[in-house]
């Protein structure tokens, strides 16, 4: 079976963004949250968001809580938050296949790919 891991990355500081709250769901009718989590001090999961029986093909959101990483951080942002929640929205295509699925933020702007 494959896995499922994140990584963000706060490109406005230069460093990894530690303690990001994140939630996954899984885009069905209704949307199902699969799990919930925090980015350690390297800006990763402790170990894979899904795996094993856990990991399906499916459509996928991670919501990622950049307005509160940055409040914590002490930046200062604009009311409302430019960014706030980041969605990515992705697939599960491969049962049998890793997917990284990497977030690169600052307060205004945002990246993902499919990484290794």
């Amino acid at each position: 079976m494959g896995k499922l891991t994140t990584h963000v990355l706060d490109t406005a500081a230069g460093q990894p963004a530690a303690g990001m709250s994140w939630i996954l769901y899984r885009i069905d009718d209704p949307r199902t949250e699969i799990c919930r989590g925090r980015t350690n001090a390297d800006g990763r999961n402790d170990g894979p968001v899904l795996e094993g029986t856990a990991f399906n093909c499916a459509i996928y959101e991670f919501h990622f809580d950049a307005g509160g990483y940055f409040r914590k951080r002490g930046v200062e942002l604009t009311d409302p938050a430019f960014l706030d929640t980041v969605v990515i929205r992705f697939g599960i295509a491969q049962a049998q296949a890793n997917y990284h699925v990497p977030l690169l933020v600052s307060p205004y702007g945002y990246s993902t790919y499919r990484g290794s």
